[in-house]
């Protein structure tokens, strides 16, 4: 369990915000040690609003943090809930467009450089998705999306 992530989200509602890059039918994911337990998750960039932030630039916030990369925000795809308490969480799914940039693995500004939890950066295919079962692997919320003919089309 990741004691310092899960401390500063634990215990109330987060709103958050993610972004789908697809390019040459593979999709942008950052892969992120779990929090509640042992393994890890790959999903979209994206994170929690700040007071006073509006969605787009929550992130293009959290897209820079965690790629490098800059964007902007196009449609909303799909709205999910994660509830595994203490955690709970609303994830706004947009589709994004990579302006200018270059791809790195970023890092959570939020948790301590000794702590971090972001361990890679990678473009995946709708396949490489599909055969993540690699021992710890924990599914994220936005596998729920898969499905979402938005999504799809652009991943075939």
């Amino acid at each position: 369990m990741h004691q310092e992530a899960i401390h500063l989200y634990e215990n109330r509602l987060r709103v958050r915000v993610c972004g789908i890059h697809i390019q040459d039918k593979k999709i942008l994911l950052v892969k992120h040690r779990a929090l509640q337990e042992e393994g890890f998750f790959w999903a979209p960039p994206g994170g929690g609003l700040q007071f006073g932030e509006t969605l787009s630039e929550a992130l293009k916030r959290e897209f820079l943090e965690e790629t490098g990369l800059i964007v902007t925000v196009s449609s909303l795809i799909a709205v999910t809930e994660y509830i595994q308490l203490p955690l709970h969480a609303i994830e706004l799914f947009y589709q994004v467009i990579v302006v200018d940039g270059r791809l790195i693995q970023g890092k959570d500004p939020e948790i301590s450089e000794d702590n971090q939890i972001i361990s890679g950066v990678k473009m995946l295919s709708l396949s490489e998705i599909q055969q993540l079962k690699q021992e710890n692997y924990v599914k994220h919320t936005f596998h729920s999306i898969l499905d979402n003919v938005q999504v799809l089309e652009l991943l075939m």
